[in-house]
């Protein structure tokens, strides 16, 4: 009897664990989704599920944490290159045969997203600077890209562009509230990136793999340190990003073109914002590791 007991007893001390490698893995496959998907930041859904701090003090300082945080984070590296992988190709379909109406979804599912990624943002306070933070990201924004609109500047995915889609990637986990996504749609990077990507093309994933290897190197001690002591001002900035970038993808054109099809566009418009309000929704529900 006593040794069943013992049983037993190692059996339930066991479990947590398990069902907590499990929760683990689900969670990285979350935060692989949100890497990839348009309007949802990783960044953010790490700061959801309590790991932010444990990722930005690995990337931050690789050698010092690697045998204290890499056991804890293996999990969740394996669901995250899961959620990834498995969601490219699909994204990469809708948005090869329906593009406008996928690109409405996405808009939807970025507006869905502003209440929650506004509320995170002031979550030590707004200033007077907050505003203005979010004001001149939002021009500096409109200005960019509305330059190479009115340019009619066609973007190849060339060797050096796919370096810049590996930095945005590498920026949406280590800047919560930035989407990979913000910037490479409006500049007709975003479809060839993930189709390479599910693809598993070498010459979509090395340049993209370098680009965002380099930006964590080179930017996650600087943003760890910003978000530290600047938080309002970088937090109202990415808000401010995001807002412009998303007008700027919206295809008016298609709206306009013809009665049907600014039915089709409205309805997904409004399914990706109801799916991002409730995504929030079972964020808040989830509780946080401290």
């Amino acid at each position: 009897m006593g040794r069943i007991g013992a049983d037993m007893n190692m059996s339930k001390k066991s479990s947590p664990s398990v069902s907590r490698l499990i929760l683990q893995v689900f969670q990285g496959a979350l935060i692989g989704l949100g890497a990839v998907l348009p309007g949802i930041s990783g960044g953010v859904l790490c700061v959801v599920f309590g790991i932010y701090k444990p990722v930005m003090e690995l990337l931050s300082h690789p050698f010092k944490n690697f045998k204290t945080h890499v056991p804890r984070l293996i999990p969740v590296i394996i669901g995250m290159g899961i959620g990834f992988l498995g969601i490219a190709n699909l994204l990469a379909y809708f948005l090869n045969k329906y593009p406008d109406t996928s690109v409405c979804l996405f808009v939807g599912l970025i507006g869905g997203m502003l209440p929650s990624l506004f509320r995170e943002a002031g979550e030590q306070g707004r200033t007077k600077g907050s505003f203005i933070s979010m004001g001149i990201a939002m021009v500096v924004i409109f200005i960019l890209l509305g330059t190479l609109n009115i340019l009619s500047v066609k973007i190849e995915p060339s060797f050096g562009w796919l370096l810049f889609c590996g930095f945005c990637l590498a920026l949406s986990v280590i800047a919560p509230g930035m989407s990979f996504s913000t910037l490479l749609m409006p500049l007709g990077l975003y479809t060839p990136f993930v189709d390479g990507i599910g693809h598993l093309d070498m010459s979509v994933l090395i340049p993209g793999g370098i680009g965002a290897l380099v930006t964590v190197i080179c930017l996650a001690k600087a943003v760890n340190s910003l978000f530290d002591h600047h938080y309002n001002l970088a937090f109202h900035a990415i808000v401010g990003i995001v807002i412009a970038a998303t007008v700027m993808i919206i295809p008016f054109g298609s709206f306009v073109s013809s009665a049907g099809q600014f039915a089709v566009n409205l309805f997904w418009l409004v399914v990706g914002v109801v799916a991002a309000l409730v995504l929030d929704y079972f964020n808040q529900k989830v509780p946080v590791e401290k």
